[in-house]
């Protein structure tokens, strides 16, 4: 899962499927070899897109074929895609154990179906894949106990199949039996230098230039705050005892979660420190949780959160208000609070720990559907950001009888996250 120009394409897949379709690995491959001659498929957008990235570099352009990363004496035969000038279909490639590999081009667009009905012993899939194609391609493989292999840049944001290899949003790599996903960034790579780094980045829209540069996925259009997490993410510091501060409050059965904030007023930047979010637990626990951050906070609920345990919003405040929470009322206009969220956000004047990492979870996956809609779901985060950015103007400075007890080390993380 990679930037933009790192190679990822032809450095990456393109040469390990030329390893695996030859059987002529070099001597420093560390990776799976297959001892075999193999039934190979690649697939990409379209058709048209396969032929002028995919095949002209594995086989070379037309009237220079056997230019490519393969070896034009190794390439057996070819035969032609109908309905799409000098494409390839399939083609054969003698393998150096003996016999002939045989490797077939595919394209996005053919649908699910295509992908049916084959054993296959290698499958790349360059450029995301949408979730029912991958699931397609992987059972190609299930009988041959072949390896799939996805190459991409995540333009599509926190898509199904992008979910499907990092669970909940995650941005690391990983490795388990089933699946390993590796990161590249252009910090990464040698033929990228400042220069021309800096003048792609201006090329890009503010929401593109984590996925492009980084490859961190973005939501692009459907992001509700279209903003590169590089732009507002900073370093935990101390807060200084004088600036103000306050938490807004989501509460619910299946999550209830708290975002601190202290607010910088001297350059009005508001700055979310710590996070609290726990499922399925009485009020008296969340109330004990979020006391530990400091009982003098004042927090900023929302009287209609959903999943209020069937009481009215008012009786649910004073539950919360009698287990030791100074509360009030959050202001609940949704589009005007996304809107002053983003405003601050885009504008430099809100910034983000780094260590919250349950809140970048959920920014990642905050978007509207199709029809312009919120998705609720997990955000429960995000709903407390917008609380508390309502109120900001009520928040408090730490009593001085309090300070002697403050512990900084309290901030700066999601350490109250269960």
């Amino acid at each position: 899962m990679c930037a933009n120009r790192v190679g990822k394409t032809e450095g990456m897949g393109g040469c390990e499927t030329t390893y695996h379709l030859t059987g002529n690995y070099p001597d420093w491959w560390k990776g799976y070899r297959f001892t075999k001659p193999l039934v190979a498929w690649i697939a990409g957008e379209t058709s048209k897109d396969v032929r002028d990235s995919i095949q002209f570099k594995l086989l070379g352009r037309p009237g220079q074929e056997g230019t490519g990363l393969i070896p034009g004496d190794l390439i057996k035969r070819r035969t032609a895609k109908t309905g799409i000038p000098d494409a390839v279909d399939t083609f054969y490639i003698q393998h150096a154990g003996g016999g002939t590999s045989s490797c077939t081009f595919k394209g996005y667009e053919q649908g699910r179906e295509s992908f049916q009905a084959a054993d296959v012993d290698w499958m790349w899939f360059d450029e995301e894949p949408p979730l029912d194609v991958f699931i397609e391609g992987l059972t190609r493989t299930t009988t041959t106990k072949g390896k799939v292999i996805i190459t991409f840049t995540p333009l599509k944001g926190m898509s199904e199949t992008v979910l499907h290899l990092l669970p909940g949003g995650t941005i690391q790599e990983r490795a388990t039996d089933a699946v390993s996903v590796i990161t590249c960034t252009w910090d990464d790579v040698p033929h990228l230098d400042e220069a021309e780094k800096k003048a792609q980045l201006a090329l890009y829209p503010p929401y593109l230039r984590d996925a492009k540069t980084k490859g961190i996925p973005q939501l692009g259009s459907g992001a509700i705050y279209p903003v590169a997490e590089s732009d507002f993410v900073c370093e935990p510091f101390e807060i200084p005892v004088h600036w103000p501060r306050g938490y807004g409050m989501d509460v619910g059965w299946n999550f209830t979660a708290a975002v601190w904030g202290a607010h910088d007023r001297e350059h009005d930047v508001l700055y979310l420190s710590h996070a609290y979010k726990r499922s399925q637990a009485e009020p008296s626990i969340h109330a004990a949780g979020i006391k530990a951050a400091g009982d003098w906070i004042p927090g900023f609920i929302d009287p209609a959160s959903r999943g209020r345990n069937q009481k009215d919003g008012s009786q649910l405040i004073e539950d919360y208000r009698n287990l030791g929470l100074s509360l009030a009322l959050a202001d609940n206009g949704v589009e005007s609070g996304l809107y002053s969220v983003w405003n601050r956000m885009s504008t430099g004047r809100l910034k983000v720990f780094r260590t919250l990492s349950g809140w970048l979870e959920e920014f990642r996956l905050y978007r509207r559907d199709d029809k312009g809609r919120v998705v609720k779901e997990n955000d429960h985060l995000m709903d407390a950001s917008r609380y508390l950015e309502s109120r900001i103007s009520a928040f408090q400075v730490q009593p001085v009888k309090q300070m002697q007890n403050i512990q900084y080390s309290q901030y700066g993380s999601d350490s109250w996250m269960a």
